[in-house]
């Protein structure tokens, strides 16, 4: 137990050095998450790179044109503020990914979760296990990360039809923080992604990434 916590303290020092020269510099590099359970953790390969380029442009900010690849357990993930999700099948996390990611969370990380059709229900059982305490709630029309650079009044846009549903946006609150997004019957990530992928229009795309950059905001700033 003495050694688990020792490795926990070391992976904290480090999360917050690093998260201190982010906040100074306004450079950073932001990661997708490599799960196990047989889901396609790696789809939408062009959607964070379109991100990324679409923030340093209108945000100026100065993020890693390549996003990282990065997994639950590991301590790597302690380098990046952001860490985005998504895929449409089954994920698992260990017991040891579980404590990795919690203690990644309460420290000041950030998790986007976007179903991209399929992951709702294995997502929300393996963030009980991280979260057992918390559960995922809707967030309102005026919370923050609808209002940043962009001015979102009704929401989530709505960017891929599945079941005709209206996208919602959940989240996990740890001590008065938003520590977990989950972007649901929205489909942000595919919005992300180049247009000849999904043949979105411009202006569906526009609206895709103009949200993605208020979640980045969030996390560098207002977060």
């Amino acid at each position: 137990m003495a050694e688990f916590n020792l490795k926990m303290m070391k992976k904290l020092l480090i999360f917050i050095f690093l998260l201190l020269i982010s906040f100074v510099s306004w450079g950073q590099k932001i990661a997708l998450l490599k799960y196990h359970g047989g889901g396609d953790w790696y789809s939408n390969p062009t959607s964070l790179p379109n991100l990324i380029a679409f923030c340093n442009k209108n945000l100026s900010t100065n993020i890693d044109k390549e996003p990282a690849a990065v997994e639950v357990g590991s301590a790597d993930i302690f380098q990046y503020p952001f860490v985005h999700m998504t895929g449409h099948g089954n994920v698992v996390f260990s017991d040891d990914e579980a404590k990795n990611l919690r203690l990644y969370l309460i420290s000041g990380g950030f998790l986007h979760i976007d179903d991209n059709y399929g992951l709702n229900p294995f997502v929300r059982k393996q963030m009980k296990v991280v979260f057992p305490e918390l559960e995922f709630v809707e967030l309102p029309y005026n919370h923050p990360i609808f209002h940043q650079k962009y001015d979102f009044p009704r929401g989530l846009p709505k960017i891929h039809e599945h079941d005709a549903k209206p996208p919602q946006a959940f989240g996990l609150i740890w001590e008065g923080r938003l520590v977990c997004l989950f972007t649901y019957e929205c489909d942000l990530g595919d919005g992300w992604e180049d247009a000849i992928v999904h043949g979105d229009s411009d202006a569906t795309r526009t609206k895709a990434l103009q949200m993605g950059a208020n979640i980045i905001q969030y996390v560098f700033t207002a977060h």
